[in-house]
């Protein structure tokens, strides 16, 4: 068996990401009265890294394990404002 590169490992988290933030959620659901972050910018923020690497990724640029770790330092950040804002169970992270 062999280890998938980078590239495919960056693919997997940002299709796993996708499917667990809530970046189609309405603006209503999304924006409350009491958030200690605005969840709207940090879910714009991921959804522009997850752009960006897909172009960069299509285009032939290859992302290494620095980028990796900065992609998951970014989404477990974003994940714990969606927890205390109430977008997200606290369970079991999938980044």
């Amino acid at each position: 068996m062999t280890k998938p590169s980078c590239e495919q490992v960056m693919l997997a988290l940002m299709a796993k990401v996708e499917a667990e933030f809530p970046f189609q959620a309405p603006e209503s659901s999304i924006c409350s009265d009491h958030c200690e972050v605005c969840t709207k910018k940090l879910l714009e923020l991921v959804e522009m890294e997850i752009i960006g690497w897909k172009t960069s990724i299509a285009q032939g640029q290859k992302p290494n394990f620095a980028d990796l770790e900065r992609f998951i330092k970014l989404c477990r950040n974003v994940r714990r404002g969606l927890v205390r804002n109430g977008l997200l169970q606290n369970e079991q992270a999938i980044v």
